[in-house]
């Protein structure tokens, strides 16, 4: 199965490098990689160009935020399986697609997810959380549960009969398309309880107290779009659910 990878970036020179090349490194061979540029001045696309014959897929002109660059990414993929590696990730091992297309193939499943590790930006051996995931089963997500997008694996055939990212999202579009998948359409999935992704801490919805607030309100916005019973108590219970993730090794 042909597995597209996706990264979308904005001036990240720091880190776009330990980005593709965590993918580049994977054992699995079947890979497409794209790269989805919104139109860098600070020496990133440079840094991509480096990697161009390692990359199928390259372009760099201005979007309209990244879920925007992400829907863009998936008009050019031609993968089976779509996974999505942002410019501040990296992969854990060079055996995470290898596991992933296994997971998908020998369990029959229509998207796989494992765990992630939030790590210092500049040295990603210092974990600062361990999100660590479970198997899923139907009435997590009013528990507060959601899966780590970096970690979540899709075949194609679900993103054309359910849809892309909604874009009326600027900071929670991923945690809308997860819950519209799995919660509302029932598609399958399978836990790898294993660390498939290292996260740079200080991502957007993060960022500041402002971002939270927004990003739960999209959170409360993502069930009443999707006509689903989800209220104040579920986006609680799903900023709660973050707390053990920093006594976790």
């Amino acid at each position: 199965m042909k597995v597209s990878i996706i990264t979308a970036v904005l001036n990240n020179r720091d880190t776009i490098e330990d980005s593709i090349r965590s993918v580049i490194n994977q054992k699995y061979e079947d890979i497409e990689y794209i790269v989805v540029d919104g139109g860098s001045s600070d020496g990133t696309v440079e840094i991509v160009k480096k990697y161009q014959d390692r990359i199928a897929k390259f372009t760099s002109e201005p979007d309209n935020g990244i879920y925007h660059a992400l829907n863009k990414g998936l008009k050019m993929s031609a993968g089976d399986i779509i996974g999505f590696l942002h410019a501040d990730d990296m992969y854990a091992h060079g055996m995470v697609i290898d596991w992933v297309v296994s997971r998908i193939m020998n369990c029959n499943t229509d998207s796989c997810y494992g765990d992630l590790q939030y790590v210092h930006r500049k040295d990603i051996n210092k974990i600062f959380r361990h999100w660590r995931s479970c198997y899923y089963t139907d009435g997590l997500f009013k528990k507060g549960w959601m899966p780590p997008h970096p970690t979540f694996f899709v075949k194609r055939e679900i993103y054309d009969e359910h849809g892309h990212f909604n874009t009326d999202f600027k900071i929670a579009a991923d945690y809308e398309l997860m819950l519209r998948f799995l919660e509302r359409n029932k598609i399958s999935t399978h836990y790898i309880p294993e660390v498939l992704v290292k996260m740079r801490i200080g991502g957007k919805s993060n960022r500041s107290l402002k971002n939270l607030l927004i990003k739960s309100s999209e959170d409360y916005k993502a069930w009443k779009v999707n006509g689903l019973d989800g209220g104040v108590y579920t986006i609680l219970l799903k900023n709660l659910c973050k707390i053990p993730q920093f006594f976790r090794k």
